[in-house]
């Protein structure tokens, strides 16, 4: 375990996260792994076929293994209220499990539910909804608990990896092995964003938890923080891990961000302060999902060694740090209704999709530090959601207008040097002819 990277911090009061419980039991890669929103159990989802339900809060607890998908199971999501869990397979299908005390009651079968492997499930935050990515290159969103199809999200032209609503369903996120991640707009069942400023494939996009921001990584080994506002690129972790990175999550407070990779480790990132927080070395191999629990106080993890691992996270004198900062702007709410738990430090506050999608407006507060490993990324320019009815025309959209009066500017001055530069030659060119004329002409004097 090392923190901040190995450097020392001066009169270091922090506690390390601890681990509390290696869980054997898996026959294969764990690949995901989910809270139960009460905290007492956590659910993974295993190349061996099943998933299993342990109980981390009770001491030499019994753990329960299901059955039922014919492959890999490849994901898996809790409901908001802990009433069901979704699991989404290579064999195609998506299940719907109802936890009970004497296990999961027969699951309702979604069967080639995605004409691919499945590789992420995600209950929208108030359990109506669950969306799907698979292998098939589309996005796909079912009611829940019942599992009735509603929408097929299209456009990537690859592998989706994730997908996941923001904290209202207005937005769906989702990365592609197409070098790409996308915005939806779920109410108009169309893409709203495109980020292709990416070199690789890129495997996980989440949303922070105020809706202001998604983070990305992918095989290019580095982590990426977007404003979706303005989308630009507000955070660059250059280098983040040795191998590429598998999953994100964020901290409920949206200080923290947890990454996982193929390099084995697992690494806590403090996005406050735009550094790296924790390195945590515990999986032997691989380390394929972590995910944070509701409040907080926990963090799980999953890795090709078949454990899982829960660690406690001990971050409480650093978020007091943090709520207290006199040098740190924290964000301030988003909305009048915002729903924030007062005297929390991990409550996060919460911004509507019609804000996000609105663009950034003049004396709106960055919900991040921006860091100083961040590098110059090339912003697309594309055209931005239409704003509110006030008839001021939004940053976004003027920023870009600006950007492109300046190209036209130096187009229209390159035009003008190539003008001058061919007006040269043809002189040139007229002098060289004059003077063959005369050459020539000569020469015939002399004959």
């Amino acid at each position: 375990m090392v923190r901040f990277g190995g450097v020392p911090m001066p009169e270091e009061t922090v506690e390390d996260p601890t681990l509390q419980h290696n869980f054997k039991g898996h026959k294969g890669v764990v690949h995901a792994c989910a809270f139960k929103p009460n905290l007492k159990q956590l659910v993974t989802a295993s190349e061996d076929h099943s998933l299993m339900i342990w109980s981390p809060g009770v001491p030499n607890a019994r753990a329960y293994k299901f059955s039922g998908h014919t492959d890999a199971v490849t994901a898996v999501a809790y409901s908001s209220d802990g009433t069901t869990i979704a699991s989404g397979s290579r064999d195609r299908s998506i299940r719907m499990w109802t936890p009970s005390i004497v296990g999961l009651y027969e699951p309702k079968a979604l069967k080639s539910a995605h004409g691919g492997c499945i590789r992420s499930v995600s209950f929208s935050r108030d359990g109506t909804l669950l969306v799907s990515a698979a292998d098939d290159k589309t996005v796909k969103i079912w009611g829940a608990p019942e599992g009735k199809f509603l929408h097929t999200l299209s456009g990537h032209i690859n592998w989706v990896r994730c997908a996941e609503f923001n904290h209202d369903n207005g937005l769906i996120v989702s990365a592609s092995d197409d070098k790409t991640a996308r915005l939806w707009d779920v109410r108009g069942q169309r893409c709203a964003f495109i980020y292709d400023d990416f070199k690789a494939p890129v495997r996980c996009a989440k949303f922070h938890p105020d809706g202001a921001a998604i983070a990305t990584a992918g095989d290019d080994r580095t982590i990426q923080v977007w404003d979706i506002r303005s989308q630009k690129l507000v955070q660059h972790y250059h280098a983040a891990h040795g191998d590429r990175v598998n999953s994100l999550s964020f901290h409920p407070s949206g200080d923290f961000l947890l990454s996982t990779s193929d390099d084995g480790t697992v690494k806590v990132w403090d996005l406050r302060e735009g550094q790296l927080f924790y390195t945590l070395n515990g999986h032997d191999g691989p380390s394929t999902c972590a995910e944070f629990s509701p409040d907080g106080s926990f963090f799980a993890s999953g890795g090709a060694d078949q454990s899982v691992m829960v660690w406690k996270t001990n971050f409480d004198a650093v978020l007091k740090k943090h709520a207290g900062a006199t040098d740190v702007k924290l964000p301030a709410p988003f909305t009048a209704e915002a729903p924030i738990l007062k005297d929390d430090p991990r409550a996060a506050p919460v911004m509507s999709t019609e804000r996000a999608m609105e663009g950034l407006k003049a004396g709106s507060t960055p919900p991040l530090k921006e860091n100083k490993n961040k590098e110059p990324v090339k912003t697309p320019v594309k055209k931005p959601a239409a704003a509110g009815g006030d008839g001021a025309i939004p940053e976004a959209l003027a920023q870009t207008l600006g950007h492109i009066v300046g190209q036209l500017d130096v187009l229209t001055k390159s035009i003008g040097l190539i003008e001058e530069r061919l007006s040269a030659n043809e002189d040139r060119v007229k002098d060289l002819v004059g003077i063959a004329e005369k050459k020539s002409s000569s020469a015939r004097i002399a004959k």
